[in-house]
């Protein structure tokens, strides 16, 4: 860990914990060579704040190499903070675009929605098919509400942000996963809007490894223009991780597709 020149002044000690705060890390973890430990009661895992001078740059270290990796911003070499990676932004605008990015990932990563799912259902029967088809309803739940946090609200695909018109859909369908686990990966889903929800679970589309838009023969022209298809779409944000089970979406529903991988994370 490098320390920083000193303690943050009173105006960057000032904007470090407004920041800190307004994006739900309101937990004082104290403060260690300059950099401010807070945490979350909601969001898994400590950050550490520090800055350079009043007015930048602001930086951010992240406890969790998982969120960082999810992150999309490149480490800063220099200085290297205590967290398993450290960011330096240039402006508090970047900053906030940061934390907003780092609690929703906080609280949707893979182990939360299992540990939820676990924790609600530990005391529900699961004897009969009602039952069953209860718990299910909890996990589903459970995996929308994540699946909101970690697209932040958004479909990846065409930026809808109406929460009725989206839809969390399983890559790897529920009755297909091997364990709970994968049922409630957040990889293991996208946030899409309604229509094309209904296209990817029937496998009339699909999407490469670099989120482009695949077309199902039987994906009737009414469909393709109904969906914007030959608009120029993308998929944001999928990572490798997706991509995995990506691959298994395009060969269950018969896509053909030799693209390597271009997805990061």
């Amino acid at each position: 860990m490098t320390k920083t020149d000193n303690s943050p002044g009173f105006i960057a000690r000032t904007e470090l914990e407004k920041a800190a705060f307004s994006h739900g890390y309101r937990l004082d973890g104290g403060e260690q060579d300059g950099w401010l430990r807070r945490g979350s009661t909601t969001a898994r895992g400590w950050l550490w704040l520090a800055a350079t001078s009043d007015h930048g740059p602001w930086l951010l270290s992240l406890e969790r190499p998982d969120v960082a990796a999810e992150l999309g911003l490149a480490p800063s070499a220099v200085p290297q903070g205590p967290g398993a990676a450290t960011f330096a932004c240039a402006s508090l605008v970047e900053l906030y675009t940061a934390l907003d990015r780092v609690y929703h990932l906080g609280v949707s990563l893979p182990t939360v929605p299992l540990e939820e799912f676990n924790k609600a259902t530990a005391g529900l029967p699961k004897s009969t098919e009602a039952e069953q088809l209860i718990v299910r309803r909890v996990g589903q739940e459970l995996f929308r509400k994540a699946l909101m946090s970690y697209w932040n609200g958004r479909c990846p695909l065409t930026g809808i942000t109406d929460p009725a018109l989206l839809r969390a859909s399983h890559i790897v369908a529920w009755v297909d996963c091997e364990s709970d686990a994968q049922r409630l990966d957040v990889h293991n889903g996208l946030l899409l809007s309604a229509l094309w929800d209904a296209a990817f679970d029937q496998g009339l589309v699909s999407f490469s490894d670099d989120g482009h838009p695949l077309a199902s023969p039987s994906l009737s022209p009414e469909a393709r223009d109904a969906l914007c298809f030959d608009d120029p779409l993308r998929l944001v944000g999928i990572t490798r991780a997706h991509c995995v089970n990506l691959h298994w979406h395009r060969r269950k529903h018969g896509f053909v597709t030799d693209a390597v991988s271009s997805a990061k994370g």
